[in-house]
């Protein structure tokens, strides 16, 4: 069974104590998307009072930890889901909360493919950041994670 939003909401804090730490907030999950948002902290703002580089990367990649988890947490005995690698653009100083939309840009079942017929897939999640709402909406940054599931290790049998 995939991890649902409430098994996320309530066990990434503690099992990522940054995410707590930063405050992050899990609203939306599903197969298809994640949105995570980061509140307005002054402890977390850059010099020039936006968010911090550092805080909208975490949250970027939070969001797309919680669609990995959407996707394949079922499989969670077998595999290690780990970020590889992220490229982030920012586009605009991010002023109030920041929200991150996270979308698959990988097919999920051929992850699986792969990941059953030996391989150790990597896959991409596409954030957008952004700020505001409705005609306020300013996008502040793009984001791309590679994922791979790393097959986990079988105990030696004698």
């Amino acid at each position: 069974m995939a991890l649902d939003l409430d098994t996320v909401r309530s066990t990434m804090p503690t099992t990522v104590p940054f995410v707590g730490t930063l405050g992050i907030e899990y609203l939306e999950l599903s197969r298809d998307h994640a949105v995570c948002r980061l509140p307005d902290d002054v402890r977390f703002h850059n010099h020039i009072g936006g968010s911090h580089a550092g805080a909208m990367f975490t949250l970027a990649e939070t969001a797309s930890g919680a669609l990995v988890l959407s996707n394949y947490g079922e499989m969670l005995g077998e595999v290690t889901p780990l970020a590889v690698e992220a490229t982030i653009r920012y586009l605009k100083v991010a002023r109030g909360p920041v929200t991150a939309t996270a979308h698959m840009a990988s097919e999920v079942d051929s992850v699986i493919a792969t990941l059953k017929a030996g391989g150790r897939p990597e896959f991409h999640v596409e954030v957008e950041l952004t700020t505001g709402e409705g005609d306020d909406l300013l996008v502040t940054g793009a984001v791309t994670v590679l994922w791979t599931l790393k097959p986990n290790r079988r105990p030696e049998t004698a």
